[in-house]
């Protein structure tokens, strides 16, 4: 860290009482500019030395306790340069924005400045999804004020509301929000990690984010019957999707990020082996007879360090994740076209596989214990989101099957 402070008596200009401004210097990247301490003394009573007033000086303070303010004052700032350096903020910095950063006392690290470093941090590390996710919510928080950057002092549970009722009043939904807010929490808790905030002032303890139930993502074991029929020749444009989603389906809902990662060295003694890009939960499963077909049809051909389905085009980390984003998006497309050829009414998305395979497998006795292990979820509670809504007319056989256990002639 080459960022330091030195006292000094700044000797250009006397004041009209012939005293001089003692100055905390700041160097910074090679550049210095100073901060006032807001303390005055002579030359004479100076030690530049030792960079201490002398006992000579005679004032409202004595020198000892005039001494003892400019050491605390030093301290605390070298405190919150070494916060900045610990929290990888301090590089980022040029020597006008760590001044700012030193002459705010009483508060932390600017909100927004934090967050934009660690963007930066989750695209070197390759979390580009993360890195996504987190730059959402920096444009809303800082169009929010205005450009203005924010310290974490002022993220208070009143201040969270106001960005709610701001948010909303665009016609913006409830769960967007959510989804955001989420991104904001997690910066807060890094910063608390990081100890460049303390915590005490923790802004979700008065206010929680809250969510409207989603739509039904699930379809019916029919529907999944009628994908499965359908006939498509190589050629047709549906046809890499109608297999990616029947894929995901017969591997228990894999994620479409985890399907574009997996090469062909995954595949090991009739298993499917991999680490789960979002949530690093290592995989292994079984390759069914059913998923065979599709896992030779990608799979011929190739050298164990290729991808198996194309989706993933080219060798930089960043370039990949767009090729993701941009086929998971023309995958949704045809899975729609898809949709109409099969007759199923409800939207059909890259996530519907995942959801409407969970539920299946409620609706055949799996515990739901068993269904959390095998979508990889870290608690019951996340599993419970997905089978929360099951469709009307499983209800209506449950309360059918609930009513027939009692006899009322």
């Amino acid at each position: 860290m080459k960022t330091y402070i030195t006292i000094t008596l700044d000797t250009r200009k006397a004041r009209k009482d012939g005293t001089y401004p003692i100055l905390f210097r700041i160097s910074h990247k090679g550049k210095t500019i100073p901060i006032a301490s807001g303390y005055n003394v002579k030359e004479s009573d100076w030690n530049e030395k030792n960079k201490i007033v002398k006992n000579t000086f005679k004032g409202i303070d004595t020198p000892s306790r005039l001494n003892n303010l400019l050491l605390n004052k030093k301290s605390e700032m070298l405190t919150k340069i070494t916060k900045l350096y610990e929290a990888h903020v301090l590089e980022s910095l040029d020597i006008s924005e760590l001044k700012d950063q030193l002459m705010e006392s009483e508060k932390s690290i600017m909100f927004l400045n934090y967050t934009d470093t660690q963007i930066t941090l989750l695209k070197k590390s390759g979390r580009f999804g993360s890195a996504r996710s987190y730059y959402s919510m920096y444009l809303m928080v800082k169009k929010f004020r205005k450009d203005k950057d924010i310290p974490f002092e002022e993220i208070t549970g009143s201040f969270l509301r106001k960005l709610e009722a701001d948010y909303l009043s665009r016609g913006n939904s409830l769960n967007g929000l959510a989804a955001l807010l989420r991104s904001l929490r997690a910066v807060y808790n890094k910063a608390v990690a990081d100890r460049v905030i303390s915590g005490t002032r923790y802004p979700f303890k008065d206010y929680h984010i809250r969510k409207t139930p989603t739509v039904k993502r699930a379809i019916s074991q029919e529907a999944i019957q009628s994908i499965i029929s359908l006939k498509l020749d190589q050629k047709d444009k549906c046809f890499n999707a109608r297999n990616y989603f029947l894929f995901s389906y017969l591997t228990f809902g894999m994620n479409f990020t985890d399907m574009a990662w997996l090469k062909v060295e995954n595949i090991s003694e009739g298993r499917i082996k991999y680490v789960r890009k979002k949530t690093k939960k290592v995989y292994d499963i079984k390759i069914l007879e059913s998923v065979k077909p599709i896992l030779d049809y990608y799979c011929k051909g190739k050298k164990p360090n290729d991808f198996i389905f194309p989706i993933i085009r080219q060798a930089d980390p960043a370039q990949q994740h767009k090729n993701i984003l941009w086929a998971r998006k023309r995958y949704n497309i045809k899975l729609n076209i898809i949709a109409g050829q099969c007759g199923i009414t409800e939207n059909l998305t890259s996530y519907v596989s995942r959801h409407s395979a969970a539920t299946t497998a409620l609706f055949v006795g799996i515990p739901v214990s068993a269904i959390s292990q095998l979508l990889g979820h870290s608690s019951l509670a996340v599993t419970q989101t997905y089978l929360k809504s099951l469709p009307d007319n499983v209800i209506d056989s449950y309360h059918e099957k609930l009513i027939n256990l009692l006899s009322l002639d």
